[in-house]
């Protein structure tokens, strides 16, 4: 085997099914030694969107995502994928190339100090220098994305060490000087002895996997939570990303939840924890209901700007936080109870031990109930409003009438993708996908690619703004190569209209958030696609039942609707 086969055999220990790449000459050996091994090397059209891909296959089935780029610019080009999926806690193995080790720092193509780009973005870096130290870092690498607080861990790999021993014992040779002089002969020695080296137990078997360990959290931290929950009158669950680290667990927790019987907002990757029509989950006035709470336990969210810095909950409500990292549990917000533990383990025990909601809180959820029922009767209103074009709560409603029972949502933008936040309810558990913390735009490509992969029988549709289209369109030629049937809709209203919101109120000037109302489905059409166009109203439904059709017979879709302006997310500046 060659050191691409030895990666390629670790991936495939740990159950990868998946590996995301743009290729290049430094990897190349890694890539045909995934195929070899059945794992599906699933090429793109931008480096940023290899990672996006890994990170929605990491976040929806809890086996690190991987993706292989080539050195430099192919490495620089996953910066901001990669910050994304630090900050999003999830779990991802980057194989980077690199020159070869003799070269380091003699001006080879592609050659910068790689570790010092990652290291501040990176759980943790692994450099080889041998055959042998392949497969063991590539081990370790995906032992670390996994344990504690998950992240992405960066393995660099020299390119001499993928390809075949005697092919790189013959670039050496060729490359060294013939003569018989002594700096001739030294250099023949030195460069021999270096190949010694690196081949070294090459043929060493690969190490067995080891997956991680999480464990539960203390009993008496359990306790006191059950015991606050039982004393409340008027109890709140927010529940956050941090608690879906564990996808395998995430309908076990959706009944731990549900059983538990507390009002619940749920945030991030927990969007469709319960489903569309839980009892207990409210979607609107949450201000409100944590400023007027007793009780609020916060599972795997900080307290961030989300929760506007924990100031959203009232100063005499007795805060339970828990969370794997321990510098989210405090930061801005001291809880009285802070667990220092896995959030979706932590409210499965406290579900076992509260055996069921208190009478108590009866009259405080039907209140909120209430307010929610009030809040989507306003919602429903001014989706009939009349506006140019498509009024976008139309757009939305009528997706979220026709979506499928197995959806997922893959939401990328920023104004047209908050409206359909109000909108449109994810379907179950890991339905939704969002950048997260970082409110990275551009993530939907990936994220699409990587959901349909895992799910290839789901509905996936990507909300974007035509914004936030900029960065994916280019990979609809990915979708259709690879028969990824997604569907898009782009709310166009030919504005960066998140920023024009208060940009144009505030400074009177919309500079630089001017956009066409381009023809982007008519763009994804000569990439592959099946492009639709809606501008008026009584297109709708029709252009959606099209879009879902062309979807089941393997074709990916833009539906380009062109949206008119409204004040439903007037004053949305986030800080």
């Amino acid at each position: 085997m060659n050191g691409g086969d030895r990666v390629a055999e670790v991936l495939q220990s740990y159950g990868v099914r998946f590996l995301f790449t743009l290729c290049g000459g430094h990897i190349s050996p890694i890539l045909a030694g995934a195929q070899a091994r059945g794992i599906r090397v699933v090429d793109v059209r931008h480096e940023v969107n290899a990672v996006f891909a890994a990170d929605a296959v990491a976040r929806l089935t809890g086996v690190p995502g991987v993706a292989a780029v080539t050195a430099g610019p192919g490495l620089t080009n996953t910066i901001t994928a990669v910050k994304n999926a630090q900050m999003a806690q999830s779990p991802l193995v980057i194989l980077g190339g690199a020159t070869a080790t003799l070269l380091k720092g003699r001006g080879s193509l592609q050659d910068i100090d790689q570790l010092a780009l990652m290291r501040p973005h990176v759980k943790g870096m692994l450099a080889c220098k041998t055959v042998r130290s392949l497969a063991t870092a590539v081990d370790e690498a995906m032992r670390l994305a996994l344990e504690g607080i998950p992240g992405p861990v960066f393995v660099e790999c020299p390119v001499d060490l993928l390809y075949g021993q005697d092919l790189i014992r013959q670039w050496y040779a060729d490359a060294t000087p013939k003569g018989k002089s002594l700096s001739a002969r030294a250099q023949r020695t030195y460069i021999q002895f270096h190949l010694d080296r690196v081949f070294k137990g090459a043929d060493e078997p690969a190490p067995a996997p080891r997956p991680p360990t999480v464990e539960d959290a203390p009993a008496d931290a359990v306790q006191k939570a059950i015991a606050a929950l039982k004393g409340a009158q008027k109890p709140v669950l927010i529940v956050g990303s941090g608690a879906m680290l564990e996808p395998a667990a995430a309908q076990a927790l959706a009944e731990a939840v549900a059983s538990i019987g507390a009002p619940v907002y749920l945030t991030g990757m927990a969007r469709g924890l319960l489903g569309a029509h839980s009892g207990v989950q409210l979607r609107h006035n949450r201000r409100k209901a944590l400023k007027e709470a007793d009780v609020v336990l916060v599972a795997g969210n900080p307290f961030d700007f989300r929760l506007d810095y924990g100031r959203q909950i009232g100063s005499k409500a007795t805060l339970i936080a828990v969370n794997r990292s321990a510098e989210d549990l405090r930061k801005n917000r001291k809880p009285d109870l802070a667990v220092h533990a896995d959030p979706g383990r932590f409210l499965r025990q406290v579900a076992a031990g509260l055996g069921g909601p208190s009478p108590a809180w009866a009259p405080w959820l039907e209140a909120r109930r209430a307010a929610d029922a009030g809040r989507d009767a306003e919602i429903a209103g001014q989706g009939e409003a009349q506006t140019e074009f498509v009024n976008p709560l139309a757009i939305c409603q009528a997706v979220e009438r026709s979506m499928a029972d197995d959806s997922i949502l893959v939401a990328d933008g920023g104004d047209f993708v908050a409206t359909a936040s109000y909108i449109m309810k994810p379907r179950g558990p890991l339905s939704w996908l969002d950048p997260g913390v970082f409110g990275t735009l551009g993530v939907g490509a990936g994220f699409a690619l990587g959901a349909k992969l895992v799910r290839p029988d789901a509905e996936v549709w990507v909300i974007w703004g035509d914004g936030s289209f900029g960065y994916g369109l280019a990979e609809y030629d990915t979708f259709a190569r690879h028969g990824i049937a997604v569907i898009g809709v782009i709310g166009t209203d030919a504005s960066w209209m998140q920023i024009a919101r208060d940009q144009v109120d505030l400074l009177g000037s919309s500079v630089g958030t001017d956009l066409a109302r381009t023809a982007y489905h008519q763009a994804a059409a000569g990439l592959g696609a099946v492009g639709i166009e809606v501008r008026e109203p009584g297109q709708i439904e029709a252009a959606v039942a099209e879009a879902k059709a062309a979807a089941a017979a393997g074709r990916p879709v833009v539906l380009n609707v062109q949206i008119g302006r409204t004040d439903f997310r007037k004053g949305s500046l986030s800080m």
